[in-house]
């Protein structure tokens, strides 16, 4: 507000159907269409544990919040954007996926994330395929590691890899900052002729080096 802006929040829990529709009926109750969905609710397991011993609750937590209300969200809010598509009311939508370098970089000591990253990598596929011939472009944004509470737990070992081992080109860690940019460069629509496409935010992680 600070800035010029403004916000509507609003409670939702990403396992809950009924919260997913509560959420979108109260954006669209509050603003009267939508322009921009921007998956970014994500949780890692409780707990680190190999991949050998990983309990159902975990798992099912972990791929409902993670893949399963993404993809849900997703079919409710472009099901909209299409309405108002064809009354003229939105002007080229779009959807972003927020994954992470995960979806391809195995840690057997959190497997159910790293397989809901995936599958949230392969969500963008679809989406952008079904979703093209209306307009709406689908993206995918990956992370690397990012300072976030998620990451905290694991500080002392990431500040080795990357300041002292190089484990990215790039050596700093990113920041929440690195991932709002992307988001911005998609939302002022300065990617039209993209779509499907993953933006790698890792500092260079995905690069294979020798």
């Amino acid at each position: 507000e600070a800035a010029g802006g403004g916000a509507l929040i609003v409670q939702a829990d990403m396992a809950n159907q009924a919260d997913l529709a509560k959420l979108v009926e109260a954006t669209l109750a509050e603003y009267g269409r939508i322009d921009l969905l921007v998956n970014n609710a994500g949780v890692a397991p409780r707990q680190r544990v190999d991949m050998l011993q990983v309990g159902e609750t975990s798992y099912n937590e972990v791929m409902d919040i993670n893949l399963k209300g993404p993809f849900f969200l997703s079919q409710r809010v472009a099901n909209e954007m299409i309405a108002l598509l064809e009354k003229g009311e939105t002007p080229q939508p779009k959807i972003i996926n927020i994954s992470s370098i995960s979806a391809y970089t195995s840690s057997p000591a959190r497997a159910e994330y790293c397989i809901s990253k995936a599958g949230m990598s392969m969500m963008t596929k679809l989406w952008a395929d079904r979703l093209a011939e209306f307009g709406i472009n689908v993206y995918e944004i990956r992370p690397g590691v990012i300072a976030t509470d998620l990451t905290s737990v694991v500080k002392e070992k990431y500040d080795r890899l990357i300041l002292d081992e190089g484990l990215t080109p790039i050596r700093r860690w990113g920041v929440p900052e690195d991932i709002g940019k992307a988001v911005v460069a998609i939302a002022e629509g300065l990617l039209p002729f993209s779509t499907g496409e993953v933006i790698n935010v890792d500092g260079g992680f995905h690069l294979h080096r020798l």
